[in-house]
C-alpha cells in the first residue's frame, strides 16, 4: 500500500458504494489487514498493561498481608517471652517454698 491516506480514500469510496478495480480492492484488503494488525497490537499492549497493573495490585495486597502477619508473629513472640519469664519466676518461687508433705 502506498500510503495510509490512499487506504482511507479507498475505504471511503468503498463505503460510499463506488466500484473499485481489482487492484484497488486488493490494496483496500491489505490496508484493512494493516489496520487490524495495528489495532491488535494496541489491544495487546493495553491488555498487558492491565495485567501488569492487576498483578502489581495483587503483589501490594500480598505484601500488606505479609506485613500484618509478620507484626502479629512478633507480638506473639514478645508475649511468649513474657510468659517464659513469668513461668521462670513462678518456678523460682515454688522452689523456695517448704516441701509439702503428702496427706
Amino acid at each position: 500500500m502506498a500510503s495510509d491516506d490512499m487506504g482511507r480514500r479507498l475505504h471511503d469510496r468503498a463505503t460510499r458504494g463506488e466500484t473499485l478495480s481489482a487492484e484497488e480492492k486488493t490494496q483496500l484488503d491489505r490496508w484493512y489487514a494493516e489496520q487490524d494488525r495495528a489495532e491488535s497490537d494496541v489491544l495487546r499492549v493495553a491488555t498487558a498493561e492491565k495485567t501488569v497493573t492487576a498483578l502489581q495490585a495483587q503483589v501490594d495486597a500480598a505484601l500488606a498481608q505479609l506485613a500484618a502477619v509478620t507484626k502479629r508473629i512478633q507480638e506473639i513472640a514478645a508475649e511468649n517471652g513474657a510468659l517464659r519469664q513469668e513461668t521462670a519466676a513462678l518456678r523460682r518461687q515454688l522452689a523456695q517454698l517448704p516441701s509439702a508433705q503428702p496427706a
